[in-house]
């Protein structure tokens, strides 16, 4: 069990060089690689400000009362009705 473990983890850590010999690794159809490394992505490149607002206030109220009132609604379908009275025999 210890030999096929050790057997796994040694194959798999050639599995990269493998990838990228000529005769073995990408197939004919695969796309070019990049003749430089990949660098960073650009996590500090923001998009601009806005120029006009997400939402106006009336539409953002309209949504607030609807999601509102979809939570009552929710609510009242959700909470168990009252026991009904047991038939006298």
């Amino acid at each position: 069990m210890a030999a096929l473990c050790a057997a796994t983890i040694a194959l798999g850590g050639c599995s990269t060089q493998i990838a990228d010999m000529p005769s073995l690794g990408l197939p004919a159809d695969a796309p070019e690689r990049p003749k430089e490394a990949g660098g960073y992505l650009p996590v500090h490149d923001l998009p601009p400000d806005r120029t006009e607002e997400a939402m106006k206030p009336a539409e953002l109220a309209k949504i607030q009362a609807e999601l509102t009132a979809a939570r009552d609604r929710q609510a009242a379908a959700a909470s168990p009705a009252a026991p009904a009275k047991p038939a006298k025999k």
